[in-house]
């Protein structure tokens, strides 16, 4: 009886060592899935600045808030490449462009939005953000794109609590690492110049189609085929969000 009970403690011991190893692998996995591996953390209000530093992948994306006639030729050059943007578009714009909207993503190009009136957050009440933010998907929604999850804040300007209230409402805000300043029309050499110099992995590229853009489109010729003999690869913003170890830039 005495081996019995031996026995029995023993084999107590083993099970419950093996309980406790599983409890913590669980729970490290647990952790990494919702940590290490998540791209906005729900701890910090965090904007997007940049992917995996490990992938070859990036994002290229334009904004557009005006003007109807400088974005056909971007989408030319992009359909020509075979390569896939993200286009922030105001809902504004939007409303007034609707067949432009659809063009963009007959062309399979990912949107995202700027609110709806393309003006700084920074400069209204967090109320009036909400408000701005609720009209954009007023807009979206009746012009069939309800599931808009992506938001560039116009001007690229926010704070915490702007992105605290975008990330309440179910927003992932996005930011970018490289502007070549093409709305300025620096000329298209230099425009070229910035981003291949510039971009590595994981980065977001920060581009325009509004008609205040002169060289933006006469850039994307050397720029799309040369980033693309560079190694890299063009994907949505989603797709960039979605891959593992992604950084966030956080905001003080």
């Amino acid at each position: 009886m005495e081996h019995f009970y031996v026995w029995r403690f023993n084999k107590w011991k083993r099970w419950l060592t093996v309980a406790v190893v599983a409890l913590f692998t669980a729970t490290f996995l647990w952790l990494e899935w919702n940590g290490e591996f998540t791209v906005f953390s729900n701890k910090e209000p965090s904007a997007m600045s940049k992917g995996n530093a490990n992938e070859n992948n990036i994002a290229l994306t334009f904004n557009i808030s005006w003007g109807e006639e400088r974005v056909h030729d971007i989408l030319k050059e992009l359909k020509e490449e075979g390569v896939q943007a993200t286009f922030f578009i105001s809902g504004e714009w939007a409303e007034r462009h609707p067949a432009i909207v659809e063009k963009i993503t007959e062309n399979k190009h990912e949107l995202g939005m700027l609110g709806y009136r393309y003006k700084s957050y920074l400069d209204r009440e967090l109320d009036t953000v909400k408000k701005d933010l609720r009209k954009a998907q007023e807009v979206f929604g009746k012009l069939g794109y309800e599931d808009l999850r992506l938001l560039r804040p116009p001007n690229g300007h926010f704070n915490k609590e702007i992105i605290e209230t975008a990330e309440n409402m179910g927003y992932n805000v996005i930011h970018w690492n490289v502007n070549p300043n093409d709305w300025k029309n620096p000329g298209s050499d230099t425009i070229v110049d910035n981003v291949m110099k510039q971009t590595t992995n994981g980065d977001i590229v920060l581009l325009h189609a509004s008609d205040s853009v002169k060289h933006t489109a006469k850039a994307l010729e050397t720029i799309l085929p040369g980033l693309k003999n560079k190694g890299f690869s063009f994907v949505s913003m989603t797709e960039l969000i979605n891959q593992a170890h992604a950084s966030t830039e956080f905001v003080d």
